[in-house]
């Protein structure tokens, strides 16, 4: 009698133990594992397509100048920060934070690079815009309004004006507050603490590089279009032409939207109203926008002629550098060789494609 009522004692302190563990808690680490999971694919997809542009965009490509290669170095360093800064330092705090803690030093600092990095990725995708939208409307007063010196302050400023303007973030006595999130594993400032600061930033980052680029690209866009009609009257063939305007700036434009405005609603919706968004709803918006660092791979580089002939080239140099026995398995030819076909061809299609023209959209206007 008293060994059953020892073991029935037993069984109810068992089942006593193992409901007192919170499925709340459960649930919030199984959610937190899969969100890591999704950071650090992002992170490594961005990473390898930023490495791939960089390797091509450090040597000449046909079609692109001097100032375009300096602007998308500017766009594949910005992009390349997502993976390479912003993703492990959120990562690492989220692995060392103590969720019961309040805002810290730490958190600040944090906070402040997530925000000059994804304000820098704006300015550089409009000074992009900009650039593009002078080389098409411009090509005559191209080299004089674009020049060296010009394109390296343009540069200089979409790095170094937000973080002047971002510095408040980083002091942990400053004018906002910065809490970590456990739904979006980042430091996110508390926008409710100061509306007018957010606000203003809101109107010094998000809306003027929208509206240029929104601006520049439609002007194009519509010039292309309107070339394209011209070219239709002319000659049938030209009307089984694929629409290059509608194919490079659409899903740019759609893309830069997609990602960033969620993000910047989120933002003014926290700092009017005071609450937060769902919880994976707001580590959707914080997490998107570093999505277009690798759609940016896509639309401003991959989808370009001369670009993807150029890496095809850069490819076939390692594999004989590096493995001769593979690349003559898979047919790879002499580099020199590959060179000269290359060059050629290239100097056939830059009669057709403004020189000063920048990136993917080199061919918009042209008849290549």
């Amino acid at each position: 009698m008293y060994s059953t009522l020892n073991f029935s004692t037993f069984d109810d302190s068992n089942l006593s133990a193992l409901t007192s563990v919170d499925p709340h808690r459960l649930q919030e680490q199984t959610h937190r594992s899969v969100k890591i999971s999704i950071i650090i694919v992002l992170g490594v997809m961005i990473t390898l397509g930023n490495i791939a542009v960089l390797l091509v965009i450090t040597s000449s490509v046909a079609g692109w100048s001097k100032n375009s290669r300096y602007f998308l170095l500017s766009l594949t360093a910005a992009d390349s920060a997502f993976g390479l800064l912003v993703m492990p330092l959120n990562l690492w705090v989220s692995l060392l934070k103590d969720y019961t803690e309040g805002p810290d030093a730490l958190c600040h600092v944090v906070a402040f690079c997530n925000a000059t990095v994804y304000s820098t990725c704006m300015y550089t995708l409009a000074t992009i815009s900009l650039e593009r939208y002078i080389a098409v409307f411009y090509p005559l007063q191209y080299s004089s309004l674009m020049t060296r010196k010009r394109t390296l302050l343009l540069i200089a400023f979409a790095w170094c004006f937000p973080p002047f303007l971002l510095l408040p973030i980083s002091f942990p006595v400053g004018i906002i507050e910065v809490h970590f999130s456990t739904a979006s594993l980042v430091c996110n400032p508390s926008y409710s603490t100061n509306v007018g600061y957010t606000l203003s930033l809101a109107c010094l980052i998000f809306f003027p590089c929208s509206i240029i680029m929104t601006h520049a690209n439609l002007r194009v866009w519509c010039a292309a279009k309107r070339q394209r009609l011209k070219l239709s009257k002319y000659t049938c063939a030209r009307r089984s032409r694929h629409n290059v305007a509608s194919r490079v700036l659409v899903p740019v434009m759609a893309a830069y939207y997609a990602c960033w405005t969620p993000c910047m609603a989120a933002m003014i919706y926290n700092a009017v109203s005071g609450n937060s968004v769902p919880e994976w709803l707001e580590f959707v918006v914080v997490w998107l926008p570093t999505s277009n660092g690798f759609l940016n791979c896509i639309f401003y580089f991959w989808i370009n002629r001369s670009f993807r002939r150029k890496f095809h080239l850069v490819l076939q140099r390692m594999l004989l550098t590096l493995c001769p026995k593979l690349a003559d398995t898979l047919g790879c030819c002499n580099p020199s060789k590959t060179d000269f076909v290359s060059g050629i061809t290239d100097n056939n299609n830059s009669v057709h494609e403004r020189s000063s023209s920048v990136s993917s959209t080199c061919t918009l206007l042209s008849l290549a």
